[in-house]
């Protein structure tokens, strides 16, 4: 038996935010990050909108990008002492998923976060609040799916949190949010979207019900994401929208290893100065995946229908795969997005020499490998790599070399 879990309600389309009028409820917070959404005038606009529905409303502002377990824990004890009954994430990924893991920690207060990590371990939620998610970025889709990414800086690993009790009861699809992005987030948060569809499509979970998703989501990125990035504004919307399907998509057939490797990376070299940025780590290790993947049959077969459905041609399987590459990388040069770490700069343009040295690198690559093949998204992945393969996938994706095992 399997599962498919959505929120039980999308509102979607310019000036849908206004749907906040119609909740029913005491106490609303609003959980928000670094001041995109006040500077814009959605945050206004929400809490006018909450109160209209004659809500009292408090502010948690200023979660941080790739949130920390202290900030859920700070976010959990604003909330057990306001006693909200909604909670409302608006922003990118980062403020929904601190969100999400502050509302399991609210509704209880003894667990831990190792508890939280415990993959479909959550307990009921709903006892106290119920979520709705508001986002402003078209790629993480998190305002649809049952996961949070939060990330210890004591150990520099970010952990998901997986559960259908995480997923929101209310998602809120607003084009007039994405407006706002600017062009570097266009391109890392589009490149999450399409990894979570082509992820979603070859996982070993995914079912009838998550392919049309995952397809129809990968051929609207194709048309509308390299011209969202160039600031074609009427490609705005329907790339939110996409992006939406592919989180429909994967967060019922779960991801796979380009995931794994992403939360391995994205904080373990912060202490020289920067981090792997999410999206630019999928859009780098996605085409060395592929690779590895195609060595499956199954998962070479689907792959070739990805490149059918893209229209991308290929008279057999394997030069499918390789347009399917080829098409990936074209759209990262694109997209100025690098095509390996060791040319990843800290400011996560291309560059000749990057942030990460060689030497730190290959020091830290047997715990990296042995973290990722233990990451929640590595399961679902159609082929199980072992230490070694890891090992030598990470370093494909640092020297940017030919996957060829």
């Amino acid at each position: 038996m399997a599962r498919f879990t959505l929120p039980r309600d999308l509102y979607h389309g310019k000036g849908s935010l206004e749907a906040l009028k119609t909740f029913q409820g005491k106490k609303a917070i609003i959980c928000v990050g670094g001041g995109s959404m006040k500077r814009f005038g959605f945050l206004d606009k929400a809490v006018s909108y909450l109160k209209e529905a004659g809500m009292e409303v408090q502010l948690f502002e200023g979660i941080e990008p790739d949130p920390s377990v202290e900030t859920v824990m700070k976010g959990a004890q604003a909330m057990l002492d306001f006693e909200p009954d909604w909670i409302i994430a608006m922003g990118g990924g980062s403020p929904i998923d601190a969100a999400k893991a502050m509302w399991i920690k609210y509704e209880y207060p003894d667990i831990t976060f190792e508890e939280m990590c415990k993959v479909f371990g959550i307990p009921s939620l709903r006892k106290k609040a119920h979520f709705c998610a508001i986002s402003s970025t078209s790629g993480t889709a998190t305002e649809v799916t049952a996961f949070s990414i939060i990330t210890d800086y004591q150990k520099g690993i970010k952990y998901p949190i997986a559960d259908f009790e995480i997923t929101p009861d209310v998602a809120i699809v607003d084009p007039d949010l994405a407006e706002t992005m600017p062009k570097k987030l266009v391109a890392h948060t589009g490149m999450d979207a399409i990894t979570h569809a082509i992820e979603a499509y070859v996982s070993t979970a995914n079912c009838d019900f998550t392919d049309p998703l995952a397809l129809h989501a990968i051929k609207m990125i194709q048309k509308s994401l390299v011209a969202s990035y160039n600031e074609d504004m009427s490609m705005r919307a329907p790339m939110h929208n996409a992006q939406c399907l592919a989180g429909m998509a994967f967060s019922n057939a779960l991801l796979g290893i380009v995931h794994s490797m992403a939360h391995k990376t994205g904080a373990v070299f912060a202490d020289h100065g920067a981090h792997i940025i999410h999206g630019a780590a999928n859009a780098m290790y996605l085409p060395k995946v592929i690779a590895f993947n195609a060595k499956d049959a199954t998962a070479k077969k689907r792959y070739g229908e990805i490149a059918d459905f893209m229209g991308l041609g290929g008279a057999n399987d394997d030069e499918k795969v390789k347009l399917l590459i080829d098409y990936l990388r074209k759209m990262n040069d694109d997209l100025n997005i690098p095509h390996c770490i060791k040319q990843y700069g800290a400011d996560s343009y291309p560059c000749e020499q990057g942030f990460v040295p060689e030497e730190v690198f290959l020091e830290r690559l047997p715990e990296i490998a042995k973290n990722a093949i233990g990451d929640a998204c590595t399961g679902s992945n159609p082929r199980q790599p072992s230490q070694e393969e890891m090992e030598k996938l990470l370093k494909c994706c640092y020297y940017d070399t030919e996957v060829d095992f």
